[in-house]
């Protein structure tokens, strides 16, 4: 634990944005798992309404550094792969 009142203030900080960060990188993964059942599901309208959640999931969680800026755009080529193969 830290000694100094700026220490502390610092930890304390660290520890409600890791919250607010496992939060993002759980919405990001939850809306990447429904974009894969929807094209599983052969159901194209909700693949084309899960696609656009989750592109939006990724890039704030990437914004906020919650995950890579790399993995947000591999994730999101990924997906788009496998709804133009779904489509198709």
């Amino acid at each position: 634990m830290a000694n100094h009142k700026s220490a502390i203030k610092r930890w304390h900080q660290s520890l409600r944005e890791r919250d607010r960060n496992r939060a993002r990188r759980t919405l990001a993964r939850t809306s990447v798992r429904r974009v894969r059942e929807a094209a599983a599901a052969n159901d194209e309208e909700a693949l084309k309404t899960s696609l656009s959640e989750a592109y939006s999931a990724l890039d704030r969680a990437a914004k906020r550094n919650a995950i890579h800026t790399g993995k947000a755009n591999r994730l999101k080529r990924r997906l788009a792969a496998l709804a133009a193969k779904t489509e198709a």
